[in-house]
């Protein structure tokens, strides 16, 4: 049987959409103009580095997307470190 990629799924991209809702606005800001712009071609691995980013704090997330901190420990893996590049741009 197949796997069904997330962005399949509208109620998963939905869900996903939500949990990137913030109480920083400045993380609101940058996860919403992010998936704005790439939410239709996100991979199932970006879909989970972008999870992962969200099981985050605020604080620790806004440190990472602004570049203060690197990823460590269970986040130091590439597509997270990839996704991260992406989300700074945003």
């Amino acid at each position: 049987m197949e796997h069904a990629r997330h962005q399949d799924d509208p109620a998963k991209r939905a869900r996903l959409r939500w949990r990137s809702r913030r109480g920083l606005l400045e993380n609101d800001l940058i996860l919403t103009r992010f998936l704005d712009a790439h939410e239709v071609d996100l991979t199932d691995e970006e879909v989970d580095a972008l999870t992962r980013l969200l099981d985050l704090s605020d604080n620790d997330l806004m440190s990472l997307l602004l570049g203060r901190k690197e990823p460590e420990d269970g986040l130091d893996t590439p597509h997270v470190t990839t996704l991260l590049a992406r989300l700074r741009q945003a």
